[in-house]
């Protein structure tokens, strides 16, 4: 099956689910705070995707358990949600919401920062929400997807971190996964030529130590193979002719302080 181009009424439908993710990820972010569990998270998206009108994409899918992904320090990725899993002073941690509305889905995520974080910690949420909005930069109509991963992996690199291989971003549409796979480590000039109306995710996990990982015995849970941090920013894009349009636009603050109010 070849790679779908989205136009019209679709565009619209992708922006909406797109939109009604980002907006779940921000409403997350409004309550997040010391002694949070990602249990409670969990709930929260559940609840405000439903009340968006969606339904959670992740839920179920392939049997994975939780209606979002929440992965903690030294989580790489698809960290499931527990009750006694409690956000402290000091942890980052990824929020991955993706909503199914309308037919369509919308991919986002975000890592926040607990109170006041170590060096290292700023570092590697900055590096890894840079690497994203430089792989945004390079997509356009023409490029070339090995373009997006050679971006990504030059910045990391020349911050002193390390870009996840085995995960990548994905095609994105009528499908929650679909083709194409695209990777975070690439070489420029190599892959398949983007085209307009095109939707992808550019997801880079980056880590501040190795890029070794390994699973966890829940079969779900990724973690640094050297426990160092991890980090990792996601939006959801559509090629065009001169550029893209990011179908996840948002406005989040990333650090959460002491006195954050419930919301």
């Amino acid at each position: 099956m070849g790679i779908p181009l989205f136009k019209g009424s679709e565009v619209e439908r992708l922006r909406l689910a797109g939109r009604a993710a980002a907006g779940t990820l921000e409403h997350v972010a409004s309550r997040l705070q010391p002694g949070v569990t990602t249990a409670d998270i969990d709930a929260w998206v559940r609840e405000d995707t439903a009340r968006r009108g969606g339904t959670p994409s992740q839920l179920g899918y392939k049997g994975f358990p939780a209606t979002v992904c929440t992965s903690r320090n030294h989580v790489v990725c698809h960290g499931v949600p527990r009750a006694d899993e409690v956000l402290k002073p000091g942890d980052i941690v990824n929020v991955d919401v993706t909503t199914h509305l309308d037919g369509f889905h919308g991919d986002t995520s975000a890592t926040f920062m607990i109170c006041e974080v170590s060096a290292d910690a700023k570092h590697v949420v900055d590096v890894a929400r840079r690497c994203r909005d430089v792989g945004v930069s390079v997509v356009r109509h023409g490029a070339r997807l090995g373009d997006i991963g050679a971006a990504v992996t030059a910045l990391a690199k020349a911050e002193g971190c390390s870009v996840v291989e085995e995960f990548g971003g994905h095609g994105i549409g009528r499908q929650m996964h679909g083709e194409p796979h695209v990777p975070h480590v690439a070489r420029a000039g190599t892959g398949i030529t983007l085209k307009s109306g095109m939707v992808i995710t550019i997801e880079p996990m980056i880590n501040l130590g190795r890029p070794d990982i390994r699973m966890m015995p829940d079969g779900w849970t990724v973690v640094t193979a050297d426990g160092s941090l991890s980090a990792q920013f996601e939006h959801t894009v559509l090629v065009t002719r001169d550029g893209c349009e990011i179908l996840t636009p948002s406005e989040l603050s990333l650090h959460i302080p002491v006195s954050h109010p419930k919301s």
